[in-house]
C-alpha cells in the first residue's frame, strides 16, 4: 500500500469522525465528497486487500470481525513506515497540544491504536474482552498502563492530596480484584484457585514517587554485591541480603534517607498487593525494565518470590494427608490446595549478557532458599536505549558538558547483546534449561505436588513456540495426539494437568493474533495455556506506552513484522468479503 494512499484513508477516516462537528450548511457537500472519496478509497483499498491477501493463508478460526480487520489493516499499514513510528510520540504531543486539534487526535487514536493494543479504560471495563478471550480458550494479563513524567508523580496530587503513585497502587489492586471476581464468576474447576487464568502485570518506576530511588539503589547493589564464581555480567543476579540496606537508619553514599524511605514503601505497597493476589489466587508479574533499574527490581522480585512462593515445609512432595485430601471432598480439597504457585514472577530479558548465568543462579538460589521460582521469559525491548546510554556514558567519561547518561554499567561493553541472531540463541538456550527444570520438577513432586516451577513463555517468534512445543514433548511432558476427522487432520500436544499449572504462552494482545490462534489450536490442556497481555488505563494516560510500546516492538513490527501482520488482516477481510458477496 503506498504512503499516499494509506494517508488518505488516515485522512478519510478523521474526517469521518469529525462529520458530525461539520455546520449544517455545509453537511450535503462534505456528505457528497466523504461518499465520493469513500468509493475511491474502497476501490484502491480493495485492490490493495487482493494484492496483500494473495499467497497468504488466512489464519484458523480467527473470531474478529470485518471492522476488527480493518483497523488492524489500518494500523499496521501505519507501523510499516518506520520514520512514522520513530517520530510518534513528537507527533502525538505536539498535536495534542493543539486547541482543537486534540479532541480529532484522541478520536482516531481511540478508534485505532486505543482499540487494537489496550482492552479497555478501566480494568472492569474490560470484562467482556476477558470472556471473549475466555471463549476462544486464552487467559489475560492485566497491565495498568499509565505512564507518568516522573515530575508529575512528584508535583501531582488529587482532591485529598493522595500522589500519583498511590493511586497506581490502588488501581493494581482494583486490577486484581477485577481478575479474581471474573474467575469467581466462571467457578469451572471447583478447585480452590488453581487453574487461574486471569493474572495481573506491575511496573515498580510507577509505584513510588521517583523512579531515581531505583537507580540509587540499583547503584549500590552493582557497587556492594559480593563477586560469584563465574561471574555474571552487569545487571547482575540477586542476593538474598540486597534489601538489607532498607532495615539500615543510615543513608549510604548512594542512598539517602528519602531513597529508603521511598524503597521501603515501595516494599510495603508491593507486600500489599501480593497479600491481596494471594488471597484472591491471582499471579502477580514483575515487568523488566531499563538495565539502570535491573538490579533493584530483582532484589524486589526476588525478597517477594521468597515471601509468597515459599514452598512447603516437607520440600517438594506434599504430605501423605494433603495428597489424600486433593481425593476428599471439593471443599476440604479447596482449603488445601487454593494456594497459588508460583504467585509471583520475575521477567527475564535473554537480550541481556548476563543470561543464562543470572537464570542457572536464580534457579540455584530458589533451591536453596526453598521457594518456587517465577519466570516469565521475553527477548527484551529496549535494545537501541541500551545501546545508546552505553554510548553516551562512555563519551561522557571524556566530553566535558556531554548530556547525562541514565547507564550505571561498569562494564566496558553494552548490557545487551550485539545482535537479534544472538538473542533468538540466548531464549532458546534459556527456554530449553527451563523446560528441564519443569520436566525434573514434575518427575519429583507428580501430580499433587507443590511447583517449584512456572514459566511464562513471552514471545512472537513462531520458531520460539514450535522448538518450546518440541522440547515439551521430547521431555515427556506432552504427547502428540492425531485429531480431526477424515482428511481434516492435525498434529496437537496434548499438555497434562501438572504440566499446564507450570507454563503457558504469552503474547500482547492486538499483535500476533495468527500466532496466538495457531497456538491454542496446537495445544490442548484442560486451563488455557494461551495468555495475552492486555493493557488498560485511560485514553490520556496511555499515549505515551501506546508510542513506546510502537517503538520498543519495532524488532517485532519491523524487519516485516508489520508488513506480516498487516497482510494476514488483508486475507481474513478478503475471505470475509468474498463471502459476503456469495451470500
Amino acid at each position: 500500500m503506498s504512503l499516499i494512499t494509506r494517508s488518505g484513508a488516515l485522512r478519510l477516516f478523521v474526517r469521518a469522525r469529525t462529520f458530525s462537528t461539520v455546520p449544517p450548511p455545509r453537511l450535503r457537500r462534505v456528505g457528497r465528497v466523504l461518499v465520493l472519496s469513500s468509493a475511491l478509497t474502497t476501490s484502491v483499498l480493495g485492490y490493495v486487500f487482493y494484492n496483500d491477501a494473495s499467497n497468504i493463508e488466512p489464519a484458523p478460526f480467527d473470531t474478529r470481525t470485518l471492522s476488527d480487520l480493518l483497523r488492524a489493516y489500518i494500523v499496521y499499514g501505519t507501523c510499516s513506515i518506520a520514520p512514522l513510528v520513530d517520530a510518534a510520540p513528537t507527533i502525538l504531543d505536539t498535536l495534542s497540544s493543539i486547541p482543537g486539534v486534540s479532541k480529532i487526535v484522541e478520536s482516531f487514536v481511540r478508534a485505532t491504536f486505543f482499540h487494537q493494543f489496550v482492552g479497555a479504560d478501566t480494568a472492569n471495563g474490560a470484562l467482556p474482552l476477558l470472556t471473549s478471550l475466555r471463549a476462544e480458550n486464552k487467559g489475560a494479563l492485566f497491565a495498568y498502563a499509565v505512564e507518568v513524567d516522573q515530575k508529575e508523580m512528584m508535583d501531582q496530587t488529587n482532591v485529598e492530596g493522595q500522589p500519583v503513585h498511590k493511586r497506581i497502587i490502588e488501581e493494581i489492586i482494583r486490577s486484581i480484584n477485577a481478575s479474581a471476581d471474573f474467575e469467581d464468576g466462571r467457578d469451572v474447576f471447583q478447585d480452590g484457585h488453581i487453574g487461574r487464568r486471569t493474572w495481573v502485570s506491575v511496573k515498580l518506576t510507577a509505584m513510588l514517587p521517583n523512579a531515581q530511588s531505583l537507580i540509587n539503589l540499583s547503584i549500590h547493589l552493582t557497587n556492594t554485591r559480593a563477586q560469584l564464581e563465574p561471574p555474571v555480567l552487569f545487571p547482575g543476579t540477586p542476593s538474598p541480603s540486597d534489601l538489607s540496606i532498607l532495615h539500615s537508619p543510615a543513608s549510604t553514599r548512594t542512598l539517602t534517607e528519602s531513597d529508603i524511605h521511598d524503597l521501603k514503601e515501595l516494599y510495603s505497597d508491593l507486600v500489599q498487593i501480593c497479600t491481596r493476589a494471594e488471597e484472591r489466587g491471582v499471579r502477580v508479574f514483575i515487568d523488566a525494565e531499563y538495565s539502570w533499574y535491573q538490579p533493584a527490581i530483582d532484589a524486589f522480585g526476588h525478597a517477594l518470590m521468597e515471601r509468597f512462593n515459599k514452598l512447603p515445609s516437607n520440600g517438594f512432595l506434599r504430605t501423605w494427608w494433603d495428597i489424600s485430601s486433593w481425593t476428599s471432598s471439593p471443599s476440604v480439597r479447596k482449603s488445601v490446595d487454593g494456594r497459588v504457585r508460583p504467585l509471583v514472577y520475575v521477567t527475564y530479558q535473554t537480550y541481556l549478557r548476563r543470561m543464562p548465568a543470572h537464570l542457572t543462579h536464580s534457579l540455584a538460589l530458589a533451591r536453596a532458599r526453598g521457594y518456587a521460582l517465577g519466570v516469565k521469559l521475553v527477548r527484551g525491548a529496549y535494545h537501541p536505549y541500551e545501546i545508546a546510554a552505553h554510548h553516551l556514558a562512555r563519551s561522557a567519561d571524556s566530553a566535558i558538558g556531554s548530556p547525562r547518561s541514565l547507564s550505571i554499567s561498569p562494564d566496558p561493553e553494552p548490557s545487551v547483546k550485539p545482535s537479534k541472531d544472538a538473542t533468538d540463541q540466548c531464549y532458546h538456550d534459556c527456554a530449553t534449561v527451563l523446560i528441564d527444570a519443569i520436566s525434573q520438577d514434575v518427575h519429583r513432586s507428580g501430580r499433587f505436588g507443590a511447583p517449584s516451577i512456572g514459566v511464562f513463555f513471552a514471545t512472537h517468534n513462531w520458531t520460539s513456540c514450535e522448538s518450546i512445543l518440541e522440547e515439551l514433548v521430547k521431555k515427556g511432558l506432552g504427547v502428540v495426539e492425531r485429531v480431526g476427522v477424515n482428511e481434516v487432520q492435525e498434529d496437537v500436544v496434548r499438555i497434562p494437568l501438572e504440566v499446564g499449572e507450570r507454563i503457558a504462552f504469552g503474547q500482547l494482545y492486538g499483535m500476533s493474533d495468527a500466532l496466538t490462534n495457531y497456538l491454542v489450536g496446537r495445544t490442548r490442556c484442560e486451563r488455557p495455556c494461551v495468555i495475552k497481555y492486555v493493557p488498560f488505563g485511560a485514553l490520556v494516560q496511555v499515549m505515551p506506552y501506546l508510542s513506546r510500546r510502537a517503538i520498543e516492538n519495532k524488532s517485532v513490527l519491523g524487519a516485516g513484522g508489520a508488513t506480516r501482520e498487516r497482510k494476514g488482516a488483508a486475507a481474513l477481510i478478503w475471505k470475509k468479503m468474498k463471502g459476503l458477496v456469495v451470500s
